[in-house]
């Protein structure tokens, strides 16, 4: 898991982040493991944190925003990414300069939080209470399970009566996987979440009548609203299914909508505890281009939010 270095008389031990973001933990207090000075400031990790980072493989998902506190004093965590330990040398590697894959043998994955100043007097092994922004995780929260209920709910409308043949690939209730033959991107906003599908050629020739989907777009958008209306009000509720702790264990976001299978989704981002999070949702589709289409989801929070 980790290995021992000294730095001056101190021993301390590397091992990968901690993550509580899926239990729903938004603050708690922890210790320094390693710092780092950047150009603009200062890189803390920590060894557990209730911050959720940006990716630097898929980053539809922002980072959180909150503070780290040290010795009563507040700083404002301008950025939150993902970051490698090389074991060997302890250099740590951030977001897009991370030079390995996930489970590389002697590297840890941690949680970086970015400061855009440096805390001179902080050491590692340190205490340092670390919380989240609550208000902007739970919007986050709600525009990333929306977008997974929206593709589901496109998924089956497209099913009913837009495929000439079995496409190959099902989404988790059974249905052709339109989603994930076709999404090239996928953006997290604040009660929103925006995806971008390609018709391509290839998609043609695996079965999706693409010509037909332009043409009905209104009335596919139509039926997308109407469906993500009813599973809202089977008021399911969401949970996210842990392989493990740490930030780069396996995560799943689950939720029965009473179709053939419960939804289960591979996530690492933040969702909401259930359907009914949500007063609505809607999905609004237009046409990009001959060959790409623009989903927007946008979801209003339920009064009990």
């Amino acid at each position: 898991m980790g290995f021992f270095v000294s730095e001056g008389e101190r021993c301390m031990t590397y091992c990968a982040t901690e993550v509580t973001f899926p239990q729903g933990i938004t603050s708690l207090e922890t210790q320094v493991m390693l710092l780092q000075t950047h150009q603009n400031g200062m890189d803390i990790v920590t060894y557990s944190t209730p911050f959720h980072p940006v990716s630097h493989i898929w980053p539809d998902h922002p980072a959180d925003r909150g503070i780290l506190i040290w010795q009563g004093s507040e700083y404002a965590v301008t950025d939150c990414v993902v970051g490698a330990i090389e074991q060997a040398s302890g250099h740590l590697y951030v977001g897009n300069d991370i030079p390995v894959k996930r489970e590389e043998s002697g590297w840890l994955f941690v949680v970086v939080h970015r400061l855009g100043e440096v805390i001179a007097a902080c050491q590692v092994g340190d205490k340092v209470q670390l919380q989240v922004d609550t208000q902007y995780q739970a919007s986050l929260s709600r525009g990333h399970s929306a977008g997974h209920l929206a593709y589901l709910a496109l998924n089956k409308v497209l099913a009913l009566g837009y495929w000439r043949k079995d496409a190959e690939r099902k989404d988790p209730q059974g249905y052709f996987d339109f989603n994930s033959y076709a999404q090239i991107s996928s953006d997290v906003t604040p009660d929103c979440s925006t995806d971008v599908y390609r018709l391509g050629k290839t998609l043609r020739k695996r079965g999706l009548n693409s010509d037909d989907v332009l043409r009905d777009l209104s009335f596919i958008e139509q039926k997308t609203n109407e469906q993500l209306a009813q599973w809202l009000a089977l008021a399911s509720p969401i949970r996210l299914e842990c392989t493990g702790s740490t930030l780069t264990d396996s995560r799943y976001w689950e939720c029965d909508l009473h179709e053939a299978n419960i939804a289960r989704i591979p996530c690492g981002g933040t969702h909401c505890k259930g359907l009914t999070a949500f007063q609505s949702i809607q999905v609004t589709l237009k046409q990009v281009d001959e060959q790409h289409i623009e989903a927007v989801t946008c979801a209003q929070p339920s009064e009990f939010e």
